[in-house]
């Protein structure tokens, strides 16, 4: 658990503190991008979307979209909500291929019911368990983002949720919205659904158990062999340039130097 000096959350509100200077340095930070992408390949992981057909995905405080390249590559499409026009601003200047809406989750998902096939959220929840003003209260804020998201998600789709509590208390407060949203919680991964509560390893009302899922490299190679491009490479630069197309966006024309690796210089 980081020091009470250290949380971002201690040091102003993320619309504030969060502001051109951090955006790129938490952009640009190669740690942070590798940790983001690991833990948003996880969160996708455990949405358990069905295979074969694109989802609709939503990104609770993207970010510079960090997140959503991920989601990208694995073929979905996204939207991302960020109260930081900083770190949107980057997002843009980026080119992510989701789209992006300026707004405050603890006023709620501004979405109609049913639009989304799954969510996820990385290291952003934990926000709402401060008031940075006289009217906020966490309480009712965090009861306004869950039951609007829980509103936001088609019936049986899956919330994951990262996201660091400073003490007990804010992991039992944080719980208990989402509880009282409609939610079923397991360990942090909530999904739309009528369940009672229950915890990962343990067994549903209708007596089926539930296991963690295990996060490993052998994944990567896995998906790789489903025929889907590694990244980087040629095929998978030349999908991500032909999905900008049809999205509209301007993109350089192919050639033969297209994905073509750089010679290291001395």
């Amino acid at each position: 658990m980081a020091g009470s000096g250290r949380r971002p959350e201690h040091r102003g509100p993320p619309e504030l503190f969060y502001d051109e200077t951090e955006a790129r340095k938490y952009t640009q930070n190669s740690r942070v991008a590798e940790i983001q992408a690991q833990m948003a390949a996880r969160a996708v992981e455990l949405l358990a979307l069905p295979e074969g057909r694109p989802c609709l995905l939503l990104d609770v405080g993207c970010g510079s979209g960090l997140s959503g390249e991920h989601i990208s590559e694995e073929g979905h499409c996204w939207i991302g909500v960020d109260i930081s026009r900083a770190m949107l601003d980057v997002a843009v200047e980026r080119e992510v291929e989701g789209d992006l809406l300026l707004a405050d989750m603890g006023d709620g998902i501004p979405f109609r019911p049913g639009t989304f096939d799954g969510c996820i959220s990385i290291s952003a929840v934990q926000w709402l368990c401060n008031a940075d003003k006289k009217s906020h209260s966490p309480p009712k804020r965090l009861y306004r983002f869950f039951s609007t998201l829980y509103t936001a998600l088609a019936r049986g789709s899956r919330a994951v949720l990262q996201l660091y509590p400073e003490n007990s208390e804010q992991l039992e407060l944080i719980t208990a919205q989402a509880m009282r949203a409609g939610f079923t919680v397991l360990y942090l991964c909530v999904w739309a659904s009528n369940f009672v509560f229950q915890g990962l390893g343990t067994e549903c009302a209708d007596g089926e158990e539930i296991h963690q899922a295990k996060f490993t490299n052998e994944r990567i190679r896995f998906r790789n062999a489903k025929g889907k491009s590694v990244k980087k490479s040629r095929d998978w630069i030349l999908e991500k340039k032909e999905r900008r197309r049809r999205q509209g966006k301007e993109v350089r024309a192919d050639t033969k130097y297209t994905g073509r690796k750089r010679r290291p210089q001395f």
